[in-house]
């Protein structure tokens, strides 16, 4: 089912707003966990988050230097998860229709993510290169 692309909402009405904090955070985690079972890049990203905090780990990085690493790594799991919000409300919407606006809002959410990604690496080779390449005999 993950790569399959089906959505698991399908077929379910959710409540619109929530009614305390804990359902707050209840709705919002399996947001989450619906986008990591569902959408195959951002468990890309989230498997490339985890190497590089393992590297980072590994390494011994400095405290600045993983806080850098957390916030890129917060960044483009949060581009992924707006992507996702707006690729679900645009098909929602446009259906099957090919639509310019519907493609231009779908493409400029995915470019979000091509940019908060293209930091993040950039980040990463600041941090680890440094450190791979004098570290070797």
């Amino acid at each position: 089912m993950w790569l399959t692309g089906r959505n698991s909402y399908e077929g379910r009405s959710a409540p619109m707003k929530s009614p305390n904090l804990p359902q707050s955070f209840k709705f919002a985690f399996s947001g989450v966990m619906e986008t990591l079972k569902n959408e195959r890049n951002f468990k890309l990203h989230v498997c490339a988050a985890i190497c590089a905090l393992g590297l980072a780990i590994f390494l011994k990085i400095s405290v600045i230097e993983f806080i850098c690493l957390l916030i890129s790594i917060a960044l483009v799991l949060s581009a992924e998860l707006i992507n996702t919000a707006i690729e679900s409300v645009v098909d929602l919407f446009a259906g099957e229709q090919i639509n310019a606006l519907a493609k231009a809002a779908k493409d400029a959410a995915a470019g979000a993510v091509l940019i908060t990604a293209l930091n993040a690496a950039a980040v990463g080779a600041a941090v680890f290169l440094k450190r791979l390449i004098y570290r070797a005999p």
